[in-house]
């Protein structure tokens, strides 16, 4: 996958914590996701089934459910 120059940051990441969350961007077949913090670092790609599952996963067991936002 090549990188997507697209980004968008977690609804959660504000002024009030120093904007320090994850970022997520898509391609029609994978999902992509950084650290905003360090972008240039490394970078986990997921292919969109296996991410959607993941969340699903993450909603059952949490409350971080903000992933689901950004699902396109």
């Amino acid at each position: 996958m090549t990188t997507p120059g697209h980004w968008k940051k977690s609804s959660y990441s504000g002024p009030d914590d120093g904007n320090n969350c994850v970022e997520i961007a898509n391609t029609p077949t994978r999902i992509a996701i950084r650290d905003s913090k360090a972008p240039a670092r490394a970078t986990l790609t997921f292919p969109t089934g296996a991410f959607t599952a993941l969340v699903d996963a993450l909603k059952d067991h949490s409350t971080v459910t903000d992933f689901a936002r950004f699902r396109g």
